[in-house]
């Protein structure tokens, strides 16, 4: 049933979506360290699960609507921190006599601060211009043709967050060109990633709208990044 923007219930299915959208996230901030190669493509190796964050992100959208997406992405960057604290707390713990793994220990899982913020501006700003796009187009086209805001809306977020990242962690450290071509490289597959995906979102928003009986359409919504006032709402009616 087309329904207007509004605050749905936290059901089972939801916060599944959301708990499956908050690993992908964290997941490949850890194994971001390696860098792989896909045929003539260099890319981190978060590469494999980092765009099913999106889809996962595009699934939140399209059925619950922007302002849940945006309550799941802030979840998500505070999780991020969370775990980026903690590891770099267990870093600094003096190791026992017996453990002889630190120093690979803190190569593989320590972050340079200037990482750690270029990721997290990176993903706040590729999230929330996914869930925006996304949520414009489904007004335009009218909620038909699902492909075009789910692989559009990656080419917007995934470029913005490969170019934020990329640009703030490494310019300065490698020449600009091998950034600029990291940058095309990454979006690149990430976008080839998402249309490959394509089949497997229509399912999860086939399944999710069915179960849940709700197709959320942001006609009223306000898209700014933090609406405190929202969140009193969200869980005043949850309370309720």
């Amino acid at each position: 049933m087309d329904q207007p923007a509004r605050a749905p219930r936290f059901s089972p299915l939801l916060l599944g979506v959301s708990a499956l959208f908050v690993a992908c996230l964290v997941t490949s901030n850890i194994i971001a360290v390696k860098i792989t190669r896909f045929g003539p493509l260099t890319a981190p190796a978060a590469i494999v699960i980092f765009p099913l964050a999106y889809l996962f992100g595009d699934v939140l959208t399209e059925v619950w609507g922007y302002a849940v997406a945006r309550l799941v992405i802030w979840t998500g960057f505070f999780a991020n921190i969370v775990a980026v604290s903690f590891i770099a707390i267990a870093i600094a713990l003096p190791s026992d006599s017996s453990f002889h793994g630190q120093a690979a220990f803190s190569t593989i899982l320590g972050q340079s601060p200037r990482l750690v913020l270029a990721s997290l501006a990176a993903y706040l700003c590729g999230e929330f211009l996914n869930s925006f796009v996304l949520a414009k187009l489904k007004l335009a086209t009218r909620g038909r043709f699902l492909w075009t805001r789910t692989i559009g809306s990656t080419v917007v977020g995934q470029g913005v967050d490969s170019a934020i990242f990329l640009s703030l962690g490494f310019l300065g450290t490698l020449p600009g060109s091998v950034v600029l071509s990291s940058i095309g490289s990454v979006w690149l597959l990430k976008v080839v990633y998402e249309v490959v995906a394509t089949p497997l979102t229509y399912l999860i928003v086939t399944v999710a709208k069915r179960v849940e009986g709700v197709d959320t359409y942001d006609r009223h919504t306000s898209f700014a990044p933090v609406r405190l006032a929202g969140l009193r709402s969200l869980f005043k009616e949850r309370a309720a």
